[in-house]
């Protein structure tokens, strides 16, 4: 593609003189590399050569890879995220250059061993760090040339290496494709957007970097400003804003293709909606595919998306045009879960050319009186949504309370993915206050509204002091109104200054992809606080009135694929879980709960007759009877085979489900969903989701904001010390092991320091030393009079981490009891000692009558004495006649004969 050059008033000159001058100081500056050899039997053996670069006054860590000879072949480059480094991105280079590519990837100013400031992605920092990469490519003798000094290379990268290939593509003429993957357009829009401070957001990202120290001055200096104010002023915007793909807007004119996130608070969809905008108004071809993930978690889609950036580059680096693209637009789609193996179904829709956001716009008539879940029945009176008619003069009127506190929730960075998850699938988990919020509600829909894009909606709203600050959302409510959803958990900020108000405003809400069932109800709120971002400390009264329908794009030349994609696993975080358990507990009304039993308020657990049935089955039993009791001081090790109950067991405990009958005692007070007596259990389930890039204290602290309890009753210092972490707690998440992640989940599971604590499967995944970490930190935990109960697998860690035990087999109870009434029958005894035991000495216990074998333990302090004949007193007294140094002597069955055992009768 041949590109004109004099109108680029942001490139660098490319002047063949200047690139050759360029080439030959790398030449000598850059320092020796390395070489390896990256092959399997499938593909084509990839070299890569490590090398530093010294460019710009610092040092670029950098890795090349290349396959198949000398011959020329396209090039290209991938960033990588924001706190990451060229390492995250390995994998994907490898099989571009197994594909035929020559592939760059390198670690950013201030990340990985690349030397100087993080400056954001500024024009004379990293992105002339690009331009310093394409040069080194220019004289590579593998790598296609356009013309001289000119490689063919395209740009690829996530989130901040996104940002970097747009910006690149803005700066310098010679890239020829892009292809950025939830990234930004316009920085200073996504951290303030509409002048509201995206406060939680921001602080990850300084804190992700290294904190403020590591950033270029002005930018610590902005981010502080604005952190104190609570309010971005326009000297923060323009800074941010000169740093973004959007200051070069009208010179990326190259083929783009789009990748945003849906699960993402942070570059949200519009941000891809502008990119998109801009370079199909530059002539070049454009594809956009909003995938599943994002930001917030979820499905990355990582093998479709990085498929489809390899057929991109085909076509437009390798010139392949009998190369399949993809369609202009593309959605993955959320819907069900599979009843055999709980992955979530996901399908595709597309349409030959991307609508944008506002495609098909229905309108749907709100009146005043939105309430929530709880009482949202019975407005069947409302006028019927899809009605063309305005809506009525309804009035409300709400106040931002002093210091912004307790915020609503809607995302929570990290933790939004799985939130977003459980949207698609029907479950809503936001919260916001009474009191705090106005809301509008739409009668039943009389058909299915499928949304693809951003509704909007006019409003008047006045503030009886300077700004309104306001957080509008969207909810897809039930028909019997017991359940609202929060597409994707998203919310869009509106600063509406006073020469705004008293006048209608067209408010723009969050772009979604989201299905609205027939019969289910479509509810406005606009609240005057978030958790993710800063409100007016102030105390302020807001009021409210609509000033017409709400329009909902939906995008009609979208179509749903007739087959399901292949499925992509997903999995909750364990933070979604908790956070879900205390969501529930502040936002949902209290079905009628039995009165506390004083008799058992010392009692951390107490269940009797609990059962409950398998799904549409009348007499199928997951739990069935089960009872049994926990006293403070415990760790109780929950035990069975597969299917034997514990798991559901465990969701009954933590009100997640309800049982079918029977009960559950906390501390003398019934279980139920949102039960305030949950306040005082911790619990861990397998994969907890942590932000890679924060540390681990970081990790906790936001994860203790999200709950919106206070800071002092976190208790996070002493959590972190039974949970052992030292200072690895300064370093980032993803530089730990499994261990230390699994140690960390535990510690956010103690945050609060909870009477009861329940652990599931809290060793899997472990090697011995780290499951031995893992047993000191429950007895640690547990020794302070507090009470664990743990579901495992590993029976000899159970054995020696537990006090007392319950096994279950299909359901019911087969045994419970101390550890050592369990295992303490059988003739077997454990003889310790204070002294190693020789062998000799062995052999003469042996040899004593009544004794059928003595061994010696592994650590040598002890023996093993199988009786046969003889009492347990007759040996002591032949031991100390053999002057045998006898410590203690008792009975000794393995955890594991005694558990078969139990199972075993239990079948028959």
């Amino acid at each position: 593609m041949e590109k004109p050059t004099s109108r680029w008033r942001h490139r660098l000159p490319r002047t063949p003189g200047r690139w050759a001058a360029v080439v030959a100081a790398l030449a000598v500056l850059v320092g020796a590399g390395t070489w390896t050899a990256v092959a399997d039997d499938s593909a084509p053996t990839v070299e890569r050569h490590d090398r530093m670069m010294k460019m710009n006054g610092v040092s670029v860590d950098t890795s090349y890879f290349t396959s198949g000879g000398a011959q020329r072949r396209p090039a290209v480059l991938i960033g990588h995220g924001f706190g990451g480094s060229k390492d995250d991105v390995r994998a994907q280079a490898e099989k571009l250059a197994a594909d035929g590519y020559a592939v760059l990837t390198w670690s950013a100013r201030g990340f990985g061993r690349t030397t100087g400031e993080i400056t954001l992605n500024a024009p004379d920092g990293e992105v002339k760090d690009v331009s310093g990469l394409i040069d080194w490519l220019a004289d590579r003798p593998e790598v296609e040339l356009d013309a001289k000094g000119d490689p063919r290379v395209g740009v690829t990268g996530a989130s901040y290496g996104g940002a970097v290939s747009l910006l690149a593509a803005g700066h310098d003429d010679r890239v020829d494709a892009v292809a950025p993957v939830i990234s930004y357009w316009n920085l200073a829009d996504a951290l303030f957007p509409d002048g509201v401070f995206k406060k939680l957001w921001a602080g990850i990202f300084v804190t992700s970097g290294g904190g403020c120290e590591r950033f270029q001055k002005q930018l610590c200096e902005m981010y502080e400003r604005v952190a104190v104010s609570g309010k971005p002023d326009a000297a923060a915007r323009a800074l941010l804003e000169e740093r973004s793909p959007a200051a070069v807007a009208d010179a990326i004119d190259v083929p783009a293709l789009i990748l945003q996130g849906q699960s993402d608070s942070l570059f949200p969809l519009g941000q891809a909606d502008a990119m998109a905008k801009a370079v199909k108004a530059n002539g070049a071809p454009v594809s956009v595919d909003w995938i599943a993930g994002g930001h917030d978690g979820g499905d990355d889609e990582g093998d479709r998306v990085q498929a489809r950036i390899g057929d991109w580059f085909d076509r437009y680096l390798k010139k392949d045009e009998g190369v399949d693209t993809g369609p202009g637009f593309r959605v993955t789609r959320t819907g069900g879960v599979d009843s055999t193996d709980g992955q979530a179904l996901k399908r595709g829709a597309a349409s030959a050319t991307y609508p944008g956001l506002g495609s098909g716009g229905r309108k749907i008539t709100l009146t005043g009186g939105g309430q929530p879940p709880a009482t949202a029945g019975g407005q069947g009176a409302a006028p019927r949504g899809g009605q063309d008619t305005p809506a009525g003069g309804d009035t409300q009127t709400f106040r931002n309370p002093a210091g912004a506190n307790p915020p609503s929730i809607s995302a929570v960075p990290g933790v939004g993915g799985g939130l977003s998850q459980l949207s698609s699938l029907g479950v809503g988990l936001s919260v916001d206050f009474p009191g705090q919020y106005a809301g509008f509600q739409s009668a039943p829909l009389d058909s299915p509204v499928h949304v693809t894009g951003s509704p909007t909606v006019r409003v008047n709203v006045k503030a009886d002091q300077g700004d309104a600050v306001l957080f509008g959302k969207v909810y897809d409510v039930s028909p019997d109104g017991a359940q609202q959803v929060l597409p994707s958990q998203l919310v869009a900020p509106y600063r509406i200054t006073p020469a705004q108000q008293g006048k209608p405003v067209k408010l723009t809400l969050p772009a979604v992809d989201h299905e609205v069932e027939a019969g289910h109800r479509l509810r406005l709120v606009l609240s005057a606080t978030d958790l993710g971002y800063a409100s007016p400390a102030e105390p302020a009264t807001y009021t409210v009135s609509l000033d017409g329908p709400l329009t909902v794009p939906t995008a009609p030349a979208v179509r749903t694929a007739a087959a399901a994609l292949p499925w992509w696993t997903w999995g909750l975080p364990a933070a979604a879980v908790v956070v879900a358990a205390a969501v529930l507990l502040t936002a949902r009304r209290r079905t009628a709960t039995p009165a506390p039993d004083p008799a058992l308020a010392g009692v951390p657990l107490q269940i009797t007759g609990l059962s409950k049935k398998y799904a549409r089955s009348a007499d199928r039993y997951a739990v069935r009877d089960l009872g049994f009791r926990v006293e403070k001081g415990q760790v109780l090790g929950l035990l069975g085979p597969n299917g034997a109950g514990k798991t559901t067991t465990l969701r009954m405990l933590m009100g997640l489900i309800t049982p079918d009958a029977g009960e559950i005692r906390v501390f003398g007070h019934a279980i139920r969903p949102g039960a305030p007596v949950l306040s005082r259990v911790g619990s861990f389930v397998e994969g907890a989701g942590f932000l890679p890039h924060l540390s681990g204290r970081s990790n906790l602290e936001l994860y203790w904001q999200a709950t919106g309890r206070p800071a002092e009753d976190a208790y996070i210092d002493e959590a972190l010390e039974i949970a052992g972490l030292g200072d690895a707690l300064a370093r980032a998440v993803r530089t730990y092991s499994q261990g230390m992640r699994q140690r960390l989940a535990i510690a956010q599971a103690m945050l609060g320091m909870p009477d009861l604590l329940i652990l599931d499967e809290p060793t899997n995944g472990l090697d011995p030393p780290q499951i031995r970490e893992m047993r000191d930190v429950m007895i640690r935990y547990a020794a302070g009079g507090r009470t664990v109960i743990v579901s495992s697998h590993l029976l000899s860690e159970v054995e020696q981490s537990c006090t007392h035990l319950v096994v279950m087999d299909r359901g019911r109870l087969v045994q419970a009891g101390p550890v050592a009434e369990i295992t303490g029958s059988g003739d077997m005894l454990l003889v310790t000692t204070a002294a190693e035991v020789a062998e000799p000495l062995v052999d003469k216990v042996a040899a004593l009558p009544g004794i059928g074998s003595a061994v010696r333990v592994d650590d040598g302090h002890g023996l093993l004495v199988r009786l046969d004949g003889t009492d347990t007193a007759r040996l002591v007294a032949e031991l100390v006649r053999l002057d045998v140094p006898v410590t203690g002597v008792g009975p000794h069955r393995r955890l594991e004969d005694a558990f078969l055992t139990l199972i075993s009768q239990g079948s028959a």
